[in-house]
C-alpha cells in the first residue's frame, strides 16, 4: 500500500493509495481513508464541537463538509463506495475503564465494523470522526488506486479527475527539479537516488508535537484525575516545559516523540533543505518553554532529566556554515540568539556535572546507552563515582564550539571578544584534567595502551581504570579547532590572551594545549599530537575499531569479553556487531559493536578539522597495518565512503543494509528502497534496530556531498 501526498497549495492537499497484489491470486482488501478532528472540546479547550457533516453523492464522487470554529470550513472529496461510516472521536470508557459509553459510536467503532462485518447497526449522518470504506477484490499481479481530497475549495465539478493527476505530475516534476539541483554533479546515480532518499525521510518525519507538564501532572478538566504519585515521579520538575511545535522526529512510525540530540544531527541535512526551519528547531530547543530555568535543555519526554551530549552547538556552527555557503551571507542574528541561550546551558553543565570542581564530568550514560560495563546513569559500584572520558570530551568541544561562535559573532561585534578568552580557558582547563597533567590526578590516557579510558573514582581515594576500548574514548578526537590568522586579527585581545595563558601553562605545569602555529594557523586541541597518533592507530585498526561500514562502538579486541571485579562483584561486556544481549536500557539498544552514523559523522569532522591544520604534514596509516599512509583529510573521506557503501549496491546489486532480508530488496519492486536504520552491524554492516527511524542516520546525505566535492 502506498500513500502518496500533493499539493495543489496551502489548504488543498491531494492523496493517492495505491494497493498493489503482488501474488498470482485475487485478494481482497478494506480500505478505510479517515478523517477526524483532534479532540479538544472533551476537556474544555474549545467552546463549539467542530462537526463533519453534509454528505453529498455526486456523478463519480462524494464529499463531506467539515466545520471548525478555528480552522473554517473545510471539504474533504472522495471517490464513491457504497458505505461510509461516521462516529465521535471520544474513548472507548467501555474497553479502557470498563466504564459505560454515552453512546456506540466511539472512536475505534470503525474497527468494529469491519472486524464484524456489521456496517447496517451504524447509521449516523454527522460526527467529529469519518471514513468512506472500500471493500474490494484486487486482481492478481494488479493494483487499484483510490483518490482523496482535502480542501479549503468548494469544487463544482469533480476534483479528482483531469486536475488531479495535473497536479501531482507537476508536484513530482517540482520534486525532481529541486532534488537534482542540490545533488552533487559527481555523485552517482545510486548515490543521488540514497540521499534523495535521506532527504525525504528527514521532511517526512517532521510532526507536531504537544505536552502541557503542568496540565499532565494535575489532570484534564472533566476529566478523572491522575493518580497523585505522578507529581512525584517522571518529569515532575519541569514545571515551565510547555512544548507545541512541529518538531523533527526520530522517526514516524510510533507517537510523536523528540529526542534533542537526535535532533541536533537532524538539523545539519535540514540545512540543505530548508535552512530557517533548521536554524527555527535549534532556537525552539533554548526557548523558555523548553529549556529548564536551571540551564538544562529537555532530553526526551520519558525523561526530560536525562543526560544527552551537548551536540547542540556543534549543529548551530554546522547550520550556520551550510546556511552562508547557500546565500553567501552569514546569519549572524541567529548565532547571537543561539549563542546567549547555549552559555546558559554550558554552566549548568559546568554546575551540575563537574562535581568535585576539577573539570572532570561525570554526565551519566551521554546517549551511549550500554557502551560501559555497568549502568552509567545509576548508582556506581562500591559508591563511587565515574568520572569519564566522554563527559570530559564533549565539554571540551563544547568549549571550542562557542569559542568558535564567539570568534564568528566577534567579526561582526566586538562586545562578545571577552566571550571568547572566557572558553579558551575553560578548554585549556579540561584538556589539562582530561590528560593527566595536573598534581592531584591519575588523568584517563594509558600511555602504555594508547588510549582514554573511563576512571572510577572510589571512597577509598583508589583511582581504577575501565579499560574498555570504546566510543568513549574516542570522543577525545571531537575537540580540536584550527584558529587562523584572520581569526586573529579581528579579535587582538583573545589573541593576547591565549599566548599569554599556554606560555603560563608551559612554565607552571610543562604542559601546552596549543599545537606550534604553522602556516599561519594555531591549532587547539585535547589530544597533544603523539597521542593523537596512537590513537589514530587504534581507530583505523579493521582488527579494533575500523570496519568496512565505519567506526564500530567498541573495539573488536573485545571479541571475547572484558571483565573486573569491583568489591566482589564481576561487571563486564564484549564486542556485539549487532543486537545486543545485555539488559541495559531495557536491552534495546545497542552500543558494544555496531557502526552508529551520528558518532562516525562527529569523528568524520575531527579529522577533517585536524587536516585543516596539518595538511600533508601528517599522515597516518590507513588501514592501520596496510603499510598505505595518508594523510587526515583523506581518511575521513575514506571513512565517508565505507558509510555510503552501507546504501549503494554493490557488484552484485545488494545493498549492505538490506543483509537480514535482501531477497527482498532485490525484488524488481523495491530495489531502489532504502531503508535508514538506526545503526548497522559492525562487520557486516546489515541494518539493526528501527528500519524506518530516519532521523540522525540521515547525515548519509551529508557525506555523500564530502565524498563528492
Amino acid at each position: 500500500v502506498i500513500t502518496e501526498y500533493a499539493k495543489a497549495d496551502e489548504e488543498d492537499i491531494l492523496i493517492n493509495i495505491t494497493i498493489h497484489n503482488r501474488a498470482d491470486v485475487d485478494a481482497p482488501v478494506t480500505l478505510l481513508p479517515q478523517i477526524w478532528f483532534r479532540n479538544l472540546w472533551s476537556f474544555g479547550l474549545m467552546q463549539k464541537k467542530p462537526v463533519i457533516n453534509s454528505f453529498e453523492l455526486k456523478d463519480g464522487y462524494s464529499a463531506v463538509k467539515l466545520e471548525h470554529e478555528e480552522l473554517g470550513t473545510y471539504f474533504f472529496y472522495f471517490e464513491n463506495t457504497g458505505t461510509i461510516l461516521f462516529t465521535e472521536n471520544e474513548n472507548n470508557n467501555e474497553k479502557l475503564w470498563n466504564t459505560e459509553n454515552n453512546s456506540p459510536y466511539v472512536k475505534d467503532l470503525f474497527h468494529t465494523a469491519v472486524i464484524s462485518n456489521n456496517f447496517d447497526d451504524y447509521d449516523k449522518q454527522e460526527g467529529t470522526k469519518f471514513s468512506p470504506v472500500y471493500k474490494q477484490t484486487v486482481k492478481a499481479n494488479s493494483n487499484v488506486v483510490i483518490k482523496l481530497r482535502l480542501s479549503k475549495t468548494n469544487f463544482e465539478k469533480n476534483p479528482l479527475l483531469e486536475s488531479f493527476d495535473k497536479v501531482f505530475d507537476n508536484c513530482i516534476a517540482e520534486a525532481d527539479d529541486f532534488y537534482r539541483s542540490i545533488a552533487p554533479e559527481k555523485a552517482t546515480t545510486d548515490q543521488v537516488n540514497v540521499q534523495r532518499q535521506a532527504f525525504a525521510g528527514m521532511l517526512w518525519s517532521k510532526q507536531y508535537y504537544n505536552i502541557d507538564i503542568p496540565l499532565w501532572l494535575n489532570g484534564d478538566e472533566g476529566q478523572p484525575p491522575p493518580p497523585e504519585i505522578r507529581k512525584e515521579g517522571r518529569n515532575n520538575e519541569w514545571h515551565t516545559l510547555n512544548n507545541e511545535d512541529i518538531i523533527s522526529m526520530p522517526d514516524k512510525w510510533e507517537y510523536p516523540w523528540y529526542a534533542a540530540w537526535d535532533l541536533a544531527f537532524h538539523c545539519i541535512p535540514l540545512a540543505r533543505l530548508d535552512a530557517r526551519f533548521a536554524k527555527n528547531q535549534l532556537l525552539l530547543f533554548l526557548r523558555e518553554w523548553y529549556m529548564h530555568p536551571n540551564g538544562q535543555m529537555p532530553a526526551y519526554e520519558w525523561s526530560f532529566s536525562d543526560v544527552n551530549p551537548p551536540v547542540h552547538a556543534t549543529s548551530c556552527i554546522k547550520v550556520y556554515e551550510i546556511d552562508k555557503e547557500q546565500t553567501g551571507k552569514g546569519d549572524i542574528d541567529f548565532l547571537k540568539k543561539a549563542f546567549q541561550k547555549l552559555c546558559l546551558n554550558f554552566t549548568w553543565w559546568v554546575n551540575r556535572k563537574d562535581s568535585r570542581g576539577k573539570n572532570i564530568f561525570e554526565g551519566g550514560f551521554l546517549g551511549l546507552d550500554n557502551i560501559g560495563v555497568f549502568d552509567r546513569s545509576s548508582a556506581i559500584p562500591g559508591g563511587g563515582r565515574l568520572e569519564q572520558a566522554d563527559g570530559t570530551s564533549w565539554m571540551a568541544m563544547y568549549c571550542l564550539n562557542m569559542l568558535k561562535m564567539a570568534l564568528e559573532i566577534t567579526k561582526y561585534d566586538s562586545s562578545y571578544e571577552p566571550m571568547t578568552t572566557k572558553f579558551f580557558e575553560h578548554f585549556a582547563l579540561i584538556a589539562e584534567s582530561l590528560n593527566g597533567m595536573g598534581k592531584d590526578w591519575t588523568g584517563a590516557w594509558d600511555e602504555e595502551e594508547g588510549f582514554f579510558y573511563d576512571v572510577l573514582a572510589l571512597p577509598n581515594g583508589e583511582y581504577k581504570p575501565l579499560k574498555v576500548r570504546s566510543l568513549v574514548g574516542l570522543t577525545t578526537l571531537f575537540a580540536n579547532l584550527c584558529i587562523t590568522m584572520k581569526d586573529m586579527d579581528v579579535a587582538p585581545e583573545f589573541t593576547f590572551r591565549m599566548n599569554w595563558f599556554n606560555d603560563y601553562l608551559k612554565k607552571n605545569k610543562d604542559y601546552s594545549i596549543i599545537e606550534e602555529m604553522m602556516h599561519d594557523k594555531t591549532l587547539l586541541t585535547l589530544i597533544p599530537k603523539n597521542r593523537l597518533q596512537k590513537l589514530l592507530q587504534a581507530m583505523l585498526d579493521e582488527q579494533e575499531f575500523l570496519s568496512p561500514f565505519g567506526i564500530r562502538a567498541l573495539s573488536k579486541k573485545h571479541e571475547h569479553g572484558y571483565s573486573l571485579e569491583i568489591e566482589g562483584q564481576q561487571f563486564g561486556l564484549k564486542y556485539e556487531p549487532a543486537e545486543s544481549s545485555s539488559g541495559l536500557f531495557g536491552g534495546n539498544s545497542n552500543w558494544r559493536g555496531p557502526v552508529w552514523m551520528p558518532m562516525n559523522y562527529m569523528l568524520i569532522d575531527a579529522l577533517k578539522k585536524y587536516h585543516s591544520y596539518f595538511g600533508d604534514e601528517l599522515k597516518v596509516e590507513f588501514p592501520t597495518g596496510s603499510g598505505d599512509h595518508m594523510n587526515l583529510g583523506a581518511v575521513a573521506n575514506e571513512i565517508s565512503k565505507r558509510l555510503v557503501k552501507l546504501f549503494t549496491k554493490d557488484a552484485d546489486g545488494n545493498r549492505a543494509v538490506n543483509g537480514l532480508t535482501p531477497k527482498i530488496y532485490q525484488d524488481e519492486n523495491f530495489n531502489e528502497l532504502v531503508l535508514f536504520h538506526e545503526y548497522f552491524d559492525g562487520d557486516n554492516g546489515r541494518g539493526v534496530g528501527a528500519s524506518h527511524q530516519t532521523g540522525w542516520t540521515g547525515v548519509v546525505a551529508e557525506l555523500i556531498n564530502d565524498i563528492n566535492k
